[in-house]
């Protein structure tokens, strides 16, 4: 593991322990070159799930890229670490129990609005106008104002 603070690759780990119910381990490392510590997390990776994309392109699913996706959402929003980490596991989680081998991209994309809006609906309305692909104002607009009559 490569030290964040000096680059070095050299490190120890200092502890360990079982996280999020057990679907993750948490590492605290410490650099033998400049003795900082770090923290590493380990997940379990879903083996063989593939994503099919909206022009058919097939990729194995990421979860780097869903929590990247997420956090381009929420930026400079009240939104926590832990709550953005419980969005990619409650996802990941409930992709690996409908033990399909591929899902379409369109899924991830819904589950992940549906989670948003819960959280933050600024981050919904990000996410959604890249996600749908919003072509102008207008559908901009027309989002903001569905959001506005749930709350009434």
């Amino acid at each position: 593991m490569k030290c964040p603070h000096c680059g070095v690759e050299d490190d120890k780990v200092v502890d360990s322990r079982s996280v999020q119910e057990g679907r993750a381990i948490r590492r605290r490392r410490e650099c033998t070159a400049c003795g900082q510590r770090f923290t590493t997390y380990e997940y379990i990776e879903i083996e063989g799930l593939t994503v099919r994309k909206s022009d058919e392109r097939r990729e194995p699913f990421d979860r780097q890229k869903l929590r990247r996706g997420i956090e381009l959402a929420t930026t400079k929003r009240p939104v926590s670490e832990k709550q953005i980490e419980n969005i990619v596991m409650d996802i990941e989680k409930e992709l690996f129990n409908q033990g399909k081998q591929e899902v379409p991209s369109k899924l991830i994309g819904e589950m992940l609005m549906q989670r948003l809006h819960e959280i933050d609906e600024v981050a919904y309305v990000r996410f959604a106008s890249v996600y749908r692909k919003f072509k102008d104002t207008e559908e901009f607009y027309n989002e903001v104002r569905k959001l506005l009559d749930r709350e009434k």
